[in-house]
């Protein structure tokens, strides 16, 4: 059995175990961290996970991260200073955080999302150099009601999460699932 199907295993075994219902928003977080060359896989396989999480009977929608950057960007007054000196966009990355905010909020009020939906994030990958995930998260996890699963490329041990196994690294209360896990 390749990696993405033992993280499909694991996932499935822990997303149909009853969820708490005073769970603190960190704690309604589940990281499914595999290694950043299955990225492809993963994607091809995001709709058996979807089939997984019905199966023990949890809403499903997915919000895709891949494209926000660039559709930030093209919208920024001056954005072809920014394409011809990327150094001047650190001081506007916030304001790239507060967009995917908005578009986060935008999509749960279009798919209309309860305590028993997972919401699930991919294209976390593309924010490596941009934003911290861990930002991201702890922006967006409030506004889950059910469980956020973030589909992480990279890297976690000892209760250290590494985005694309880059040097920055960050502790996080998220409920870790890897393809090494018992399923």
């Amino acid at each position: 059995m390749n990696r993405i199907r033992r993280l499909l295993a694991s996932y499935a075994k822990f997303i149909s175990v009853p969820w708490r219902d005073d769970a603190a928003p960190a704690q309604r977080v589940i990281f499914c961290v595999y290694n950043e060359n299955e990225e492809l896989r993963l994607r091809a396989k995001i709709d058996e996970f979807e089939i997984a999480t019905r199966e023990s009977g949890h809403e499903w929608s997915v919000f895709d991260l891949t494209d926000t950057f660039a559709e930030w960007l093209s919208r920024q007054r001056y954005a072809e200073s920014y394409y011809r000196k990327p150094d001047l966009l650190a001081t506007l990355l916030p304001q790239y955080l507060d967009y995917i905010e908005g578009r986060f909020r935008q999509f749960l009020q279009t798919v209309g999302v309860n305590e028993g939906s997972v919401v699930a994030l991919k294209g976390v990958g593309s924010l490596f150099g941009l934003l911290k995930v861990k930002a991201v998260v702890d922006k967006l996890a409030p506004m889950v009601k059910g469980r956020l699963v973030v589909f992480f490329p990279g890297t976690f041990e000892n209760n250290n999460y590494r985005l694309l196994d880059g040097y920055d690294g960050w502790n996080y209360l998220a409920v870790p699932i890897t393809a090494d896990m018992e399923a």
